[in-house]
């Protein structure tokens, strides 16, 4: 019995202590639900961030409607250590993970296979996205997309080096604008409720015709000009709020410029050395999004890239880096790594010096307190003291859960 009351208060000073480092638990199956993923490491406070990734590349790719290169050279897609100096890279500018463009294809699954290998040794994440619409951005076969998302669900989703949202592995299926909504229910039946598949909707009616088939949004808006579309925070706030009210996942877009003229686009957004960049994220943010999605780290022909490139050196990742380790305001549902901190009000603030004094004389003041209660309980009953050792079985000690 003493030792039943002793430990009960031990467990209570610690769950006390944990709290207090933690703060209070979340409750699961919401929209705000913390992203859980085995191999990633600490990350900077607000939500996650993954950055759209192509493994489309040869040598030969780059001489083809390109305005800049990379630093690295002319590189291929299946080069392991151009893979680990991306991933290396990306980590240091405070991304959490890459979404990697995919079909089943001999070529993209060979890379995604060699690009999970390294990513698994770096401890990043990884997303799939499915490229649902073909060079000339018809829909494929629906029985096609099918197939291809029940290969995924069989053969990778569920490698820990996958993220998750709510405990399901987070693939996202672009062009469901293409797709009727009998079709992309067919396709998405094959792999939910074990995995999360998100629409690419462009606005809340997309998103509405297919939210119950889907589980959620990622809207891949990299031409938006924040300086003449004066609707473009509202339209992200709506699209994020309506994913939110069904309960459902909301990734909200960001891009540093767009320049896709050499690709047939007639668009061009001009960075404005990182302004762009920061106006596109800071609205991401005030949209509430479960992770945010930048594009891109390398579509270098719509020239959204933040990779390391000739013309713009490392200047992006820079200013990204700022972005992520500056603490700004971020809506409490928007709070989604698995490795931050949960807000505190302001004035609350418990400082990490305070914590290491604090709870070593919180946990000696309840020893304190209990050692009190068991000579009290001795003077009593006349107990044995606290050093006997229990002559309970094994089998009926409670010093664990029950």
């Amino acid at each position: 019995m003493r030792r039943a009351v002793a430990g009960s208060a031990l467990s209570a000073l610690l769950l006390l202590a944990v709290l207090v480092v933690q703060g209070p638990v979340q409750a699961p199956g919401t929209a705000a639900a913390r992203l859980v993923a085995t191999t990633s490491p600490a990350s900077p406070p607000g939500p996650p961030l993954f950055a759209y990734y192509y493994q489309w590349f040869t040598p030969k790719s780059w001489d083809r409607a390109k305005t800049d290169l990379p630093e690295l050279g002319a590189y291929s897609s299946d080069d392991p250590w151009v893979m680990r100096k991306h991933i290396q890279q990306a980590k240091a500018a405070g991304i959490a993970g890459f979404i990697v463009s995919w079909k089943d294809t001999a070529t993209n699954t060979r890379r995604l296979r060699a690009l999970m290998t390294v990513a698994a040794e770096e401890r990043f994440l990884l997303s799939m996205i499915y490229q649902g619409l073909d060079f000339d951005r018809n829909p494929l076969p629906a029985a096609r997309v099918a197939a291809d998302f029940s290969t995924f669900a069989k053969e990778f989703a569920f490698n820990p080096v996958f993220a998750r949202l709510g405990g399901k592995p987070l693939t996202i299926f672009s062009g469901t604008w293409a797709y009727s909504h009998a079709d992309v229910a067919r396709i998405t039946s094959t792999v939910r409720p074990r995995v999360l598949v998100l629409s690419t909707e462009k606005n809340v009616e997309g998103y509405r015709r297919l939210a119950d088939v889907t589980d959620g949004d990622a809207y891949y808006w990299s031409s938006v000009n924040p300086a003449t579309n004066k609707n473009y925070a509202v339209k992200l706030a709506e699209m994020g709020a309506a994913v939110h009210a069904d309960g459902k996942y909301w990734i909200a877009p960001f891009a540093p410029g767009f320049d896709a003229r050499l690709v047939g686009g007639t668009k061009a957004v001009a960075r404005n050395d990182g302004s762009i960049l920061r106006t596109e994220y800071a609205t991401a943010l005030r949209s509430s999004p479960d992770a945010l999605g930048l594009i891109s780290w390398n579509e270098f022909s719509e020239n959204t890239h933040v990779e390391p490139s000739k013309k713009f050196g490392t200047r992006y990742l820079q200013v990204l880096a700022e972005l992520r380790n500056t603490n700004a305001p971020v809506p409490r549902s928007a709070v989604d790594s698995s490795a931050q901190p949960v807000p505190t009000e302001p004035g609350r603030e418990i400082p990490t010096v305070g914590l290491l004094i604090g709870l070593p004389l919180l946990l000696l003041a309840g020893l304190t307190l209990v050692g009190r209660r068991l000579r009290r309980r001795r003077r009593v009953t006349g107990a044995a003291p606290p050093d006997v050792e229990s002559t309970q079985p094994l089998a009926s000690r409670r010093d664990g859960p029950t």
